[in-house]
């Protein structure tokens, strides 16, 4: 992997993927890093050592952050798609104004910006309560989450427009692994399913069940961020494996007893994923199988 060399700030750096992301860059010694990091989610737990910790909100981070970044890593917004109706003006004020800050002190700075979009703009959602969606079916209308998300890629695109920003926009898609959120709101699936299995309770599974995710192991998602921090300019880096389970699927291959949950708004049918940019111009692709990483949990 080739160095990056820089002072690089990573938003969200005592969450999931920020500790994870921050734990590959601190292994190269000439690399500064940084977190900025409110720990609404996040935890102290997590940090790394190599790494400088600032505790504050990115809507503060004019005021919190003294040096000049050569590299941002976006990843400090609200993060969860159906949890985000009972939480507007929180989801709001992180990935609306938050973000806001983040652009104009990246643009004030002259840093290059990583966004982690999000890949709910590209799924279809099933109508719910029998109207159709705004955007045609796709899923960037279907959550706060999803809709703030989508807008702030054209926010950070119309920077690089309107003042030359240099940027980059990812897009993750299901991940898993280490430090992974298992219980509360913010949980993932596959850290759910891991807590229900070593208690011996039923898997809870959202209806109809069918719904299809791509998973993807935080290294490899690690791995791309670098490479896009490194090389990516503009938008489209998609990151994801090329399996695409049910939820069901994922299920049966933990075992154990499947309960069925109610159906929920914001709840896409579909993932859908374009690696031709990661794959062809970075020469990434996903390395980790999650049918093997449950094979592996489960012995």
């Amino acid at each position: 992997m080739k160095k990056i060399n820089k002072k690089i700030l990573v938003t969200g750096g005592a969450g999931f993927i920020g500790s994870n992301l921050i734990e590959q860059l601190v292994k190269d010694p000439s690399n500064e890093v940084y977190s900025l990091d409110n720990y609404s989610t996040g935890s102290k737990k997590n940090h790394i050592s190599g790494a400088t910790y600032i505790e504050g909100d990115t809507c503060d981070i004019a005021k919190l952050v003294s040096v000049k970044p050569d590299l941002i890593f976006h990843l400090g917004e609200y993060a969860r798609v159906e949890k985000s109706f009972e939480d507007m003006p929180l989801v709001w004020h992180s990935n609306k104004d938050g973000t806001f800050a983040v652009l104009e002190f990246a643009r004030a700075r002259k840093s290059k910006l990583v966004y982690a979009g999000s890949s709910t703009k590209f799924g279809l959602s099933a109508p719910h309560g029998g109207a159709q969606a705004g955007d045609g079916g796709l899923g960037r209308d279907q959550s706060p989450y999803a809709w703030t998300k989508a807008s702030n890629t054209e926010l950070v695109k119309n920077y690089g427009l309107w003042f030359g920003l240099p940027y980059a926009v990812t897009y993750f898609y299901n991940v898993y692994g280490p430090r992974e959120i298992s219980r509360g709101g913010f949980a993932t699936v596959i850290g759910i399913f891991k807590e229900k299995i070593k208690s011996g309770k039923p898997l809870p599974v959202v209806s109809p069940g069918t719904q299809t995710r791509i998973f993807t192991h935080v290294d490899d998602i690690v791995r791309g961020l670098v490479l896009v921090g490194e090389k990516g300019a503009g938008d489209d880096y998609g990151l994801g494996a090329e399996e695409e389970y049910s939820i069901l699927d994922i299920a049966k291959l933990f075992g154990g007893e499947i309960m069925m949950l109610p159906s929920r708004a914001g709840n896409r049918m579909n993932s859908t994923i374009d690696l031709s940019r990661s794959r062809d111009e970075l020469g990434w692709q996903a390395q980790k199988s999650i049918r093997k990483y449950i094979e592996e949990f489960l012995r």
